[in-house]
């Protein structure tokens, strides 16, 4: 009795953050959390890359896309910011210096 290739073979493995790398995503998304910009988050671990997207409300488009992908790491950097309407807003090799994004100054209305 033969078995179905497709049955027997594993499940093909997606891709996903580090420890170090999500510990400072969620240490990211916490401190955005507390100014008041940011409300919920997902998580997507898909076959060719990992998504940690922010959303204003959660029934909203995500403000924020932060992917890593593997396969762009020798090229363009495997890390990306995209805001809204898929625009690559940066890239970069390493995470932390790519998190500096959102460390700018915010422009303010002031009377």
């Amino acid at each position: 009795m033969a078995l179905d290739p497709s049955y027997a073979s594993p499940a093909r493995a997606s891709v996903f953050f580090e420890r170090r790398e999500l510990t400072r995503l969620l240490g990211l998304y916490g401190r955005m959390v507390a100014a008041g910009e940011w409300r919920d988050y997902a998580i997507d671990g898909l076959s060719d890359r990992c998504v940690f997207s922010v959303y204003r409300r959660c029934s909203e488009q995500p403000l924020y896309r932060i992917e890593k992908r593997p396969a762009l790491a020798a090229r363009q950097g495997a890390w990306s910011i995209l805001g809204q309407g898929d625009m690559v807003l940066k890239r970069g090799h390493e995470l932390e210096p790519l998190l500096r994004f959102f460390d700018r100054g915010r422009f303010k209305v002031v009377d």
